[in-house]
């Protein structure tokens, strides 16, 4: 089965021209030109972009989800292929509805009659990984019901096993192959799918992600009903709502569409830098806007992004050096936190990102590209082994996500003017002196069990040093009286050869 699968790769490639990637390389060059004659038949006069998306639809699904990835690995993909295979759509057909009611049953240990009294067979969406159907709760409660692809689990780890083969022969090809690291993004794609694999986690993702935007105005959340979750199936509110994208129909409704582009934003840096856990698949297909208001809708919460305190002190470092331009603070950011190698020239990093930071600030905000300056900071730095961290490549994407949907809604968005009090205001939480009233509010309940405790462990601590120094007096004792012993010794020694000596003498 693996030969057959990898000789439609390789006959899709052909079709596609996609050799071009390979028989570049100056160990294929001489093979260039028979692959050409041999397939000269072949339509392939589409730019390589436009040509490798369309072989990563036609490998299918997991092929597509791969093409997904790579479009937000900009640090280590060419633009114009990232560009175009952001264009691919996670789009298959639906599986059988007597499949999806066998997953229910099966994975929720009951009929389906038991557990819904409504299921509408007819699948609502369908993609790679899962269907949603709609469905009703006993208690009349209107549901949707996510249901994993029945059997997708070994066609993922067989296509899995070949990109696995295939980084490894770009990392052989290609001189640059071993920086461009294939091998850690098929793992980081396998990761993403083991995740998508597993419906609870997404349940308890949408959950967090519900706490924190508990009663919001900016974003609703589904409710998870965990009792009808399982790992292949998840059932959560049905969400009534108008896709993002359908901009007349959003304005017919009564939509303030600027205020719908600047709450967008503010949903992000609010899910980044106020949580660190961000919704990192923000795409228009899993956004929808309640009518006649501005609350955005998340949907599809698979893949997430998490920062930790240490990120977020990163970014604070950056962006107010950023702000100040005060580019040898930036570059000082990424030697200190261990990204570039230590010895790393602080001055040429600085000229690196003075080249792409500068010309920002010549240019009216709202022409400014917020994600394209991170992107281009990312591209820099490949020549200084820059370890662009997995965590920041989502928060990258979901930036250019964001910036475009804004963008769409309102082409005069100035996403810097949006946001740039929401960031001044998080800098200042983290750095400044409101950052020291905060970590004294989260380090006091600490102090508080502490300090009960001071005169014991101060006692503890007492006895143990007291039973140390006893010790260590005892041992140098030992040793002191050990010594006195040695030295007694060879005195006596020295007396008693010296008595023999005499005796032998008045013998005589």
């Amino acid at each position: 089965m693996k030969l057959l699968r990898l000789a439609r790769i390789v006959q899709v490639a052909l079709k596609y021209g996609l050799e071009e990637f390979f028989l570049g390389h100056e160990r294929g060059r001489p093979l260039r030109w028979v692959v050409r004659a041999l397939l000269f038949w072949r339509p392939v006069h589409e730019p390589r972009a436009v040509r490798l998306r369309r072989a990563f639809e036609d490998l299918g699904p997991i092929f597509v989800k791969f093409g997904q990835l790579l479009s937000t690995r900009r640090d280590l993909v060419p633009l114009d292929l990232a560009d175009e295979l952001a264009r691919l759509q996670d789009r298959v057909p639906p599986f059988d509805s007597a499949a999806a009611v066998a997953v229910i049953e099966t994975a929720l240990g009951r009929p389906l009659d038991h557990i819904y009294a409504e299921f509408d067979r007819t699948p609502v969406a369908s993609a790679s990984v899962a269907q949603v159907h709609f469905a009703r709760l006993p208690d009349g409660k209107p549901v949707a019901v996510k249901v994993l692809r029945p059997g997708i689990a070994p066609v993922i780890a067989h296509d899995v096993s070949l990109m696995y083969a295939l980084a490894g022969l770009v990392e052989k090809l290609f001189s640059d192959g071993k920086r461009l690291r294939p091998r850690e993004v098929v793992a980081e794609f396998e990761k993403h799918l083991a995740d998508e694999l597993d419906l609870m986690r997404e349940a308890a993702n949408c959950s967090q992600l519900r706490r924190n935007f508990k009663d919001s105005p900016l974003l609703a959340v589904p409710e998870v009903y965990w009792d009808t979750c399982a790992k292949d199936v998840m059932t959560m509110d049905r969400m009534d709502g108008i896709p993002v994208s359908q901009i007349d129909r959003l304005r017919d409704s009564g939509v303030n569409i600027p205020r719908l582009a600047a709450t967008g934003v503010e949903i992000f840096f609010t899910q980044v830098f106020r949580d660190g856990f961000f919704h990192a698949d923000m795409h228009p297909g899993n956004i929808l806007v309640r009518p006649g208001s501005e609350q955005y809708i998340a949907l599809d919460f698979g893949i997430m992004g998490t920062l930790t305190e240490v990120d977020k002190q990163y970014l604070a470092r950056n962006f107010l050096a950023f702000f100040r331009r005060d580019y040898k603070g930036v570059a000082q950011a990424h030697v200190e936190s261990g990204w570039v190698p230590a010895d790393t020239r602080i001055d040429e990093l600085e000229a690196a990102v003075r080249a792409v930071c500068e010309p920002v600030f010549d240019r009216p905000l709202k022409e400014i590209s917020f994600g394209r300056v991170l992107l281009q900071l990312f591209q820099a730095s490949r020549r200084f082994n820059v370890e662009i961290q997995p965590q920041l490549v989502l928060l990258q994407k979901t930036l250019l996500n964001i910036e475009g949907l804004g963008r769409q809604l309102d082409p005069e968005l100035d996403l810097w003017k949006t946001a740039k009090p929401f960031l001044e205001r998080w800098m200042n939480e983290q750095v400044g002196w409101r950052a020291l009233v905060k970590n004294l509010k989260d380090e006091a309940p600490k102090w508080a069990q502490l300090l009960p405790q001071l005169p014991r462990l101060a006692h503890h601590a007492l006895n143990e040093n007291r039973l140390v120094q006893l010790e260590t007096g005892l041992t140098l004792l030992l040793r002191q009286q050990q010594a006195r012993n040695r030295w007694l010794g060879v005195i006596a020694g020295l007396l008693a050869v010296l008595a023999i000596t005499a005796l032998i003498s008045i013998l005589r």
